[in-house]
């Protein structure tokens, strides 16, 4: 089990090294905060690669859960002037499929997706081998409006705030939110197109696309009819940014023969307090299931705080209601079966130390510990469960974000 689990993490961090290597990673020392040019003219690149090593222990009544893992995703954005217009193209992978366990990373109250056929439960999934692959061609329209097209075959639709692992609130943070169906669970949609318009610092923008979550083929594509529809309304001030948006997904869930509409909002701030860098994001979202006539709400919040040169540390907070006891029916459409909601609470407290910085890697070692809040419906499968994560993190940047933030998130 552990010649596993360690084949499993030096697989994880090998593929972040040959992409780097594949991107050429040649910047001199001091210059990681530049964009470095391609070798064709007028092209600038960027290159932001994760990966953890990751000890996973939960905590909770009858089974405790502890696994060796990894965590990790590879982000390469290239971008360009097409005379007064500009072209980003990014792309994202993902080793995981490789590097946690088939049906995903043990946590503690998280949903999503299917293992077997069967409905997830305190199991985060595995992330697609193709996390993305999408471009964006934007271009003026007179002295005041621009306008772009934004989209390919794995995209994220016009919803929710930037996906956890794109947010500097998260940086140093494995787990994914047990709120994410509610925010950001879309940001893998297999065919995906947005159409927007910016004005000064407001983004409107529309989206069509594939509703289905991904399969448990992590190496395959999954493409279907474009069936469903998101709209956004995002704005940025200085340091501060905003967006509301919502959206109609048609049959997301294998398990669950209903459509969800999605309504939620964000603020996040990025700052200096006490001469440090912070940078925090709160958020409220709606879940619902027309077919069931269930609404569950959630409330988000987490920041990062570089409390020197070389530590961090980072709090995350929810407050949500999602089905645990009754998830994944598999009933014929027209029939309803019995939904119990629970309301469930998380705070994480973590830190992280940087061991080591060189040219556009580092490497930190890195502890959080979670508790939860759960309603005595879930009192006697779960009793009063802890989770915990020690881990080493293995990071990638040429300080050059272009092109990787969502669409009207700029």
């Amino acid at each position: 089990m552990l010649s596993r689990a360690a084949a499993r993490l030096w697989l994880a961090l090998s593929i972040v090294m040959l992409a780097v290597r594949a991107a050429g990673a040649q910047t001199p020392p001091g210059h990681a905060d530049h964009v470095m040019p391609a070798n064709s003219p007028g092209w600038t690149w960027g290159v932001d690669a994760e990966a953890f090593a990751d000890a996973n222990l939960q905590e909770r009544k009858f089974r405790d859960i502890h696994r060796i893992e990894s965590q990790n995703w590879f982000m390469l954005a290239a971008s360009r002037a097409l005379g007064r217009a500009r072209l980003d193209a990014r792309g994202m992978l993902s080793g995981e499929a490789y590097t946690l366990h088939l049906y995903g990373s043990p946590q503690v109250f998280q949903t999503g997706e299917t293992y077997n056929g069967l409905a997830l439960i305190d199991y985060q999934h595995p992330h697609d081998v193709i996390m993305g692959a999408s471009a964006r061609l934007e271009w003026p329209l007179g002295s005041a409006w621009r306008m772009f097209v934004d989209g390919g075959p794995v995209g994220s639709p016009a919803i929710g705030p930037a996906p956890f692992m794109h947010r500097p609130s998260a940086g140093p943070n494995p787990t994914a939110p047990l709120s994410h169906h509610s925010f950001d669970s879309t940001h893998i949609t297999h065919g995906v197109i947005t159409l927007g318009l910016v004005r000064g610092p407001v983004t409107f923008e529309a989206s069509a696309f594939h509703g289905r979550e991904p399969d448990e083929d992590r190496l395959r594509v999954e493409f279907g009819p474009i069936d469903s529809y998101a709209a956004r309304v995002a704005w940025q001030r200085g340091a501060w940014h905003g967006q509301v948006s919502g959206a109609h997904i048609k049959f997301p869930s294998q398990t669950e023969f209903t459509d969800a509409e999605l309504v939620n909002t964000s603020v996040d701030w990025s700052g200096r307090w006490r001469g440090r860098p912070l940078t925090w994001l709160a958020a409220f979202g709606l879940h619902r299931e027309p077919a069931f006539s269930l609404t569950s709400p959630a409330v988000f919040v987490e920041g990062t705080w570089q409390q020197s040169e070389a530590s961090r540390v980072y709090v995350r907070g929810e407050w949500l209601r999602k089905d645990i006891l009754t998830l994944g029916g598999y009933d014929p459409p027209g029939f309803n079966h019995p939904h119990i909601l629970s309301t469930i609470g998380a705070l994480t407290v973590g830190y992280e130390r940087r061991l080591t910085a060189k040219g556009w890697t580092d490497l930190a070692v890195g502890a959080d510990a979670t508790g939860y809040y759960r309603d005595p419906n879930l009192d006697e499968p779960y009793g009063h469960p802890w989770s915990f994560h020690v881990f080493f993190r293995f990071g990638v940047s040429n300080g050059s974000h272009a092109g990787m933030s969502m669409p009207g998130m700029h």
